[in-house]
């Protein structure tokens, strides 16, 4: 069978999966979008479904105000003993925390927060005596002498009482000289052998696999003379994919080895989609991992010894309210801010903006193309400053917005812009008396084309537009562009809905 890469295309970074039996189960970092920590589940590492969030209440994802590159830092899915973990770093309250779970579709626990569990990226390996070991990041105690210098580091977890035991121990601070950023480490074990394998560089173009080995798991472990053992750093900025790194190792039931990590696709050197899931195939020489081997780089096609399935190769599941759950919302959405109806989604307009770091009335997915055409049909009857339409969204930095609303009086469409480290600016605007509009946001390559129908044919409102500025070069942060149905009434209360068809999204 063969399998197209990036396996989940679009905002979908830091990948972590894990094999139970004949069944692969993969989460990826969510930041400050909730729910948080996407489940999918496959059998055959090309068609997966989405099983839920893990962490789908406020109560295990406090996300409070922060910008929309902090909350949820590269998570970790093991499966022990009849139990699946789930470690992360949620970066805007708490640190690192575990939450568990028998079946992977929830619901999880709530969050065992781990005392002294410093830095990020943390990981769990459980080994054959039964004992459970942390190994995560830290900045070097002995004092930060460059940018990025950490350090990897490993420390025995008490799961019965949730705390961290013994002294911790630095193993490992990187494969290169001075290395930047050694983070997202997973621990495991073969014929032997623990292996450290992390990655380095930044997640940007010098984005890097390493891997170190030790016959004790407290080390030393020793650096692979091959590193880094998989990059694409040195391919060029044309290169159409790039910042490869993030791995982790997974072992089908047959035994041949596998492994997920995160790359961009660039379109004109600019990543809009942000950092999507690719596979790579591992083989073993020399006791040392290879990746696509006599290849070295990622390949657009897998070929893996699995019965084709047929179907979609993405699906999504519902949650109890019918949401579906590859939608998301920013921050701790307010209680009841969307509910599913009538084949539609009414919406709340709350005060907030998508111009600030508030749970803002906002419901969307991940842009997953640079070619596609987004749409959805709003009924709204808009009191002044009160507006409601279709975004693409990057950041609360930077973003292109189509909104039907109330402004001087009169009921128009306008479009806005905000571009990182600018005001925003309404850069198309048109008188129209509706109770239904139409929005539609396209883009071809780097250029998006933006237009309204308020029941007399599709009017066009910009065109020709650049999206290079909601790219991560451009922008900033860990995020890719998602394209969601928005409210807003500008800084006042109200107690006015609006309805929505949904999002229509075709890309190719």
């Amino acid at each position: 069978m063969e399998i197209k890469n990036p396996i989940l295309p679009g905002f979908y970074p830091d990948p972590s999966a894990c094999a139970v039996g004949e069944k692969f189960y993969l989460v990826n970092s969510s930041f400050c979008y909730f729910p948080g920590v996407p489940i999918f589940e496959s059998t055959d590492l090309k068609h997966w479904h989405q099983i839920g969030n893990v962490l789908d209440r406020s109560t295990q994802l406090p996300l409070h105000e922060d910008g929309m590159s902090r909350g949820i830092f590269a998570p970790t899915i093991r499966y022990n003993n009849g139990t699946f973990y789930m470690i992360t770093t949620n970066c805007s309250h708490g640190g690192n925390f575990v939450v568990t779970a028998t079946d992977p579709a929830g619901p999880w626990s709530e969050p065992h927060y781990l005392a002294g569990a410093d830095g990020i990226d943390p990981s769990l390996f459980f080994d054959e005596d039964g004992k459970c070991y942390y190994i995560g990041t830290r900045p070097n105690p002995e004092g930060v002498g460059h940018n990025g210098d950490w350090y990897i580091y490993i420390q025995e977890l008490d799961l019965e009482n949730w705390c961290l035991i013994g002294d911790y121990k630095l193993v490992w601070n990187g494969a290169m000289r001075k290395a930047e950023w050694p983070e997202g480490p997973h621990l495991y074990k073969k014929d032997g052998w623990y292996y450290i394998m992390h990655a380095e560089g930044g997640t940007g173009p010098a984005h890097a696999v390493c891997v170190a080995r030790s016959r004790d798991i407290f080390g030393p472990y020793e650096n692979n003379l091959m590193n880094p053992v998989f990059t694409h750093r040195h391919l060029g900025k044309a290169y159409p994919i790039r910042y490869v790194g993030h791995a982790d190792l997974i072992q089908a039931k047959d035994g041949e080895w596998y492994a997920v990590m995160l790359a961009s696709r660039p379109y004109e050197q600019h990543s809009n989609l942000g950092r999507e899931t690719f596979l790579a195939k591992v083989t073993w020489e020399d006791e040392w991992p290879v990746f696509n081997e006599g290849v070295g780089i990622l390949e657009e096609v897998v070929t893996v010894p699995f019965e084709e399935q047929g179907g979609e190769t993405v699906t999504y599941g519902k949650n109890a309210k019918g949401i579906p759950f590859n939608m998301v919302a920013l921050r701790n959405p307010v209680e009841g801010m969307v509910t599913a109806e009538n084949d539609g989604y009414r919406m709340k307009v709350l005060p907030y903006t998508l111009f600030e770091p508030k749970p803002t009335a906002y419901l969307g997915i991940r842009q997953t193309s640079y070619h596609f055409t987004a749409s959805t049909g709003v009924q709204f009857s808009p009191s002044e400053n009160e507006e409601a339409g279709l975004a693409l969204l990057q950041s609360e930095e930077s973003s292109l917005v189509a909104v039907y609303g109330k402004h001087d009086g009169a009921t128009k469409v306008r479009v806005l812009v905000k571009e990182f480290g600018k005001p925003v600016q309404e850069i198309a605007s048109e008188k129209v008396s509706a109770d239904r509009v139409f929005l539609t946001i396209s883009q071809n390559g780097q250029t998006a084309t933006v237009s309204y129908n308020a029941g007399t044919g599709e009017q066009v409102l910009v065109t020709g537009l650049s999206t290079k500025f909601l790219s991560t070069e451009a922008a900033g942060g860990f995020v890719g562009c998602t394209i969601g149905m928005y409210a807003s009434a500008n800084g006042k209360e109200s107690s006015n809905t609006a309805f929505f068809d949904g999002i229509a999204y075709q890309a190719e």
